[in-house]
């Protein structure tokens, strides 16, 4: 067997350990198709709308320009406040993935 192949009896840990250490060459992609100009002719982008709402907030200016050169120097970002969002969206899902609530998210950093 090859030692970068995956099976059903792997334990999800193994399955883990295999694929951080497998290097691009290691993967097998005989099986899709490459994509060519006649795919991409009927592709429509997916942008996703979730709900916003307009807020003020402060934030440290060294911070803020950071957000805001990245966005200008980055031109598949679409604006500073869009990766700000993201980066806490990003925050966000992962408290909720490790089952951390709002609540204790919230006294955690005031005591913190």
């Amino acid at each position: 067997m090859n030692n970068n192949q995956f099976n059903l009896d792997m334990s999800p840990e193994e399955r883990h350990r295999k694929l951080v250490n497998m290097s691009d060459e290691d993967i097998d992609y005989s099986d899709i198709p490459e994509l060519d100009e006649e795919f991409f002719k009927g592709a429509k982008l997916v942008k996703r709308n979730p709900a916003t709402e307009s807020i003020s907030i402060r934030v440290d200016t060294e911070t803020l320009e950071w957000f805001r050169n990245t966005a200008k120097n980055n031109p598949e970002i679409r604006g500073y406040q869009t990766l700000i969002n993201d980066v806490l969206r990003t925050y966000v899902a992962h408290q909720v993935s490790k089952g951390q609530t709002s609540h204790e998210s919230s006294n955690s950093d005031r005591n913190g």
